[in-house]
């Protein structure tokens, strides 16, 4: 089924390895650059997080601390902003844009943004896809060449497997327009409190911008991936 075997699909999916990996050295290295600039406010980055939020009428939104680097996200359960170790207290331009993004997230939750509602409803069946699709394709594809096995059962878990992985490019193709919404949220905010001048205003955008580059990886990944496992079945009868 798998033609040249797993020497074939790292070939077939090497535009989109090497994009992933583009993506997350852009990430790094404008990020890094970025939390050298020290905004001229001096406001940190749960200063900023907290100013987007007033700037959007919402007001319930705590704003915490959690461990690591760059494990910054929005809990719409607890209704919490969490910001990472280098954000947190941080006043550079890097650590202001990726607060103002995560509560441009609170912000989509507040005033009922439908694509990220509809995110957080499908992030079961994703979970699901991307566990139990490979699963599937794998023993449909033994199945289909296997002696003494009904080819159309075989068939049938097969294309029942990429219609699971399948989940999970559509979540990410769902998330790509709900992280570009919430920096053009937070990037308005900032420009709006004057909380950066522009200089400021366009390190923080380039940061916000290379954070996008890996959903669009992702997704990419993804669709090769479906791609791959369509293009190299062969079914029989």
């Amino acid at each position: 089924m798998f033609g040249l075997g797993y020497f074939g699909y790292l070939l077939f999916m090497l535009p989109a390895l090497a994009l992933g990996i583009f993506a997350q050295i852009k990430v790094k290295t404008s990020f890094n650059r970025f939390s050298r600039v020290a905004s001229k406010k001096g406001i940190t980055g749960a200063d900023a997080a907290r100013a987007v939020l007033n700037a959007g009428g919402v007001y319930n939104v705590a704003v915490g601390h959690v461990r690591g680097d760059l494990t910054d996200h929005y809990d719409p359960k607890n209704n919490q902003i969490m910001l990472s170790d280098p954000v947190y207290s941080s006043t550079s331009v890097a650590a202001i844009g990726v607060a103002a993004h995560e509560a441009g997230h609170a912000l989509q939750y507040a005033h009922g943004y439908s694509p990220i509602k509809l995110r957080a409803a499908i992030i079961p069946v994703c979970n699901i896809g991307s566990f139990l699709g490979p699963i599937l394709i794998v023993i449909g594809a033994g199945m289909t060449y296997s002696e003494g096995v009904i080819p159309e059962l075989g068939n049938l878990l097969y294309f029942g497997g990429i219609a699971l992985f399948s989940a999970v490019a559509l979540f990410q193709l769902i998330t790509l327009p709900v992280e570009l919404n919430a920096s053009r949220r937070a990037l308005r905010a900032l420009e709006g409190g004057s909380l950066l001048d522009k200089g400021e205003l366009k390190g923080a955008k380039s940061v916000l911008t290379a954070a996008a580059l890996t959903y669009v990886a992702a997704l990419v990944t993804s669709i090769m991936q479906i791609l791959y496992y369509l293009s190299n079945f062969k079914r029989r009868k």
